[in-house]
């Protein structure tokens, strides 16, 4: 594949604080994937949570990367309880860490090459390995660590692996906002249908990090559970986005109300 047309953006259905969002699950998701692929066409497909809401708050590559997706979906409980609090319908909540594994599945039906890049060495390869023993005929297109220079000749030789690869969906896992930053710097110079940022989804793939209890999950505590996985990481990003993103809302919201009693 080489100099692929970029797909046309699919309709936003609601937007908060200048981020479109996109109401769907992995079945629209999944739709969309494959349509692309179909078609021969690129796309971006973004995922928001409290942490990318705070980001976009500040810096304007974030709010133009996530206005230039074709597809953004909701990552994030904390997010949907924002929407609820001004009122708006929520999204359904599509966490990549379980998703991966309907992704695989799909892919392998639908035989579309995947391409890992991120992680510490070693991580990308065992990921890849966990969804080939899972699904064996899933094709791994190729796999490269995050531990390079995000710029210049490093970044270079990385892009000619994965365009030379024929990947069809490349996920990304350098951790927000670094990958996203790098695929707004690189992604047109990628050729592949999807672009997946997932954090510390190779992580979770490869069995390096676990999966929440179910009951946390129905609780929405998931959030807990990561912070407990890796504190070091996410404690005090918690600690600051949380109150950030939730005293936007909240002003929002009562802006909204007194001026309706007006």
């Amino acid at each position: 594949m080489e100099n692929l047309k970029i797909a046309a953006k699919e309709p936003e259905d609601l937007r908060l604080f200048d981020v479109p969002l996109h109401r769907v699950g992995v079945g629209r998701l999944h739709a969309f994937i494959e349509k692309t692929a179909l078609e021969g066409t690129k796309a971006l497909i973004l995922n928001v949570n409290i942490h990318c809401m705070v980001l976009s708050f500040k810096n304007a590559w974030m709010r133009e990367i996530l206005n230039q997706a074709q597809m953004i979906y909701c990552d994030g409980d904390g997010v949907k309880a924002g929407l609820r609090i001004l009122g708006m319908d929520t999204p359904p909540k599509v966490a990549f860490t379980r998703w991966i594994w309907d992704l695989a599945a799909f892919a392998e039906r639908k035989q579309l090459r995947l391409f890992l890049l991120g992680a510490k060495p070693g991580i990308a390869e065992k990921a890849g390995a966990c969804l080939k023993a899972r699904f064996p005929k899933l094709e791994i297109a190729g796999v490269h660590d995050g531990y390079f220079k995000k710029e210049g000749p490093e970044t270079e030789d990385v892009i000619r692996q994965i365009n030379a690869s024929d990947a069809n969906i490349l996920i990304v896992g350098f951790g927000m906002p670094i990958q996203e930053r790098w695929l707004y710097d690189n992604w047109h110079k990628i050729d592949v249908n999807i672009f997946l940022p997932g954090g510390a989804v190779l992580d979770y793939a490869s069995g390096m990090l676990g999966q929440a209890p179910r009951w946390m999950i129905q609780w929405h505590l998931e959030w807990l559970f990561r912070i407990y996985e890796d504190p070091k990481r996410l404690f005090w990003r918690y600690a600051y986005d949380i109150p950030v993103f939730f005293s936007k809302i909240l002003l929002t919201k009562a802006v909204r109300v007194l001026g309706r009693e007006k």
